[in-house]
């Protein structure tokens, strides 16, 4: 059951094998769909913003600059980092992978152990032509590299055009999502093109050679493969958001697990207040977390011949157990109509979650040059 989008973007997946249906394929937490909708019809309809996960020293060998891009992915920003530097690819670091397709800000390093920065003016650009634009927002030193995962989240600003369906389902449906959250999928970014990367992964477990950053993106697939497929099982349940007997609980914003312990009125004001969440595996070696129901669901979940052949790589890998919380809550949802049929969208969400978990609950926004499903109610 691969699925997707994040930080980055929100891309279909078809089925192939190894691969599964696209986030909103998969079963939904609120009930059928209330609308249907375009997105990205400009990059200017898909605005992300990084949130910091911790402010610049001052002082060190790696400027940190923040940067607003149109038109460029990060990689691409980060060649021309390195060509604006005069340094090796690797000198450069960031945090997140945004999308092309966006306009997005986002923090990058660069080393320039006992030199000056050159003139950010050399670096920027506006090209009416490409559509490319690039400035640079702010500037710091800083005494470390930026490593991958150091963000505390990002900010979203979604624009959905040619929006089919009635206003008040919608906005209901957005309450309902602002006050109780939806299942915390793994976007299709996660699973490469198609989602071809799980089944990379199981050509790789079987013995195929592949790059080391490769390596650790195709173990990445297959665990949030057999993380979406107990999801699924118990968003199917009704149970994605609210305790099993044997529950594994993990701490809000924390990666900390605890539990299983009895049911308490404790526990319920806790998941009440959103200060735990239910869990599920991100498969590796050792012994589940959970227990009783819970652990028997996760099992079941992952039973099918293609589960155990991930799961077994996983292991001989090395990886370890870990878990992921099984609900995400867009804390500060906010809309607002554009116009009849625009709808703007506005939420930050935590780092490594995806912004099609929110949109999968709406119903299937699409973006230009991809099918477009019949309209709600047909």
């Amino acid at each position: 059951m691969s699925v997707g989008s994040g930080a980055g973007g929100a891309r279909a997946a078809s089925d192939e094998a190894g691969a599964g249906p696209p986030t909103d394929v998969l079963p939904r937490a609120h009930g059928a769909p209330v609308l249907a909708a375009r997105i990205r019809a400009a990059p200017e309809d898909f605005d992300v913003t990084e949130l910091d996960g911790f402010a610049a020293s001052g002082a060190g060998e790696h400027l940190l600059l923040t940067i607003e891009k149109r038109g460029m992915n990060t990689a691409f920003v980060a060649r021309l980092l390195a060509e604006w530097a005069g340094v090796d690819e690797r000198a450069v670091g960031y945090a997140g992978l945004k999308d092309r397709h966006a306009v997005t800000r986002q923090r990058f390093s660069v080393q320039l152990p006992g030199r000056e920065a050159p003139d950010v003016a050399a670096l920027e650009r506006d090209d009416a032509a490409s559509g490319q634009r690039l400035r640079v927002l702010d500037q710091a030193r800083h005494a470390r590299k930026l490593p991958r995962g150091a963000l505390a989240g990002n900010r979203f600003v979604l624009v959905l055009r040619e929006v089919e369906g009635d206003h008040d389902a919608i906005e209901a449906r957005l309450e309902a999502i602002a006050a109780r959250g939806v299942p915390n999928y793994f976007g299709e970014q996660r699973f490469g093109h198609g989602g071809g990367n799980v089944d990379k992964a199981r050509r790789m477990f079987a013995g195929l050679r592949v790059r080391k950053d490769e390596r650790a993106l195709l173990l990445s697939a297959a665990r949030s493969e057999l993380f979406n497929r107990v999801l699924a099982a118990r968003v199917a349940s009704g149970r994605w958001d609210r305790p099993l007997e044997g529950e594994a609980w993990m701490l809000d914003g924390s990666r900390s697990v605890f539990g299983p312990e009895p049911w308490s009125d404790v526990l319920a004001a806790r998941l009440a207040a959103f200060d735990i969440h239910p869990s599920a595996p991100l498969w590796g070696r050792g012994e589940l977390r959970s227990a009783a129901d819970a652990k028997a669901l996760e099992l079941a979940a992952l039973a099918d011949p293609a589960s155990l052949s991930l799961r077994a790589g996983l292991e001989a890998a090395g990886l370890a157990q870990e878990r992921r919380a099984t609900r995400l809550r867009p804390e500060g949802l906010a809309w607002q109509w554009l116009a009849d049929d625009v709808l703007e969208l506005r939420f930050p969400l935590p780092a490594g979650t995806y912004a099609t978990s929110v949109l999968a609950e709406l119903g299937p926004v699409h973006e230009p040059g991809t099918p477009r499903r019949p309209s709600v109610g047909n």
